[in-house]
């Protein structure tokens, strides 16, 4: 079988705190616990999924005391929702109280969106562009 467009896609990071990435996640940006499980074995971690239920993507964040792996965001990495219309300051607000830094992208995304850091630096990019014109 080969992957198509139907197919689900998983964004997985590690996350310093599954506490203050779910209000990020959560609070601020409206996204749903998909799923939470804890480490069960050694070599597990504690497990976050978020998303919307009707999305064919969801957000994985693993962490927990057997966490290998630390968060290392750069400045590219991106998770981009595409609104199609003006970024709502009330939304901005709300991400902010709930743990997330407004920080600058350059000039494309700041001419054509939002962007704010979550607790663990990786940058989501609320963008007035729609998908077809991006």
């Amino acid at each position: 079988m080969t992957p198509s467009g139907t197919a689900h896609v998983r964004i997985a990071r590690p996350s310093r705190s599954l506490a203050a990435a779910e209000r990020f996640w959560v609070d601020g940006l409206g996204l749903r616990v998909l799923y939470r499980g804890g480490a069960g074995g050694p070599g597990e971690h504690d497990l976050l999924m978020l998303g919307w239920p009707d999305a064919a993507w969801h957000l994985e964040l693993v962490g927990g005391e057997q966490l290998s792996v630390a968060p290392r965001p750069t400045e590219e990495d991106l998770f981009v929702l595409y609104l199609d219309g003006p970024v709502d300051d009330e939304q901005v607000t709300r991400l902010e109280r709930a743990g997330g830094t407004r920080v600058s992208a350059g000039p494309y995304w700041d001419r054509w969106g939002v962007t704010v850091a979550d607790p663990d630096g990786y940058r989501l990019v609320l963008s007035t562009r729609g998908w077809s014109n991006a």
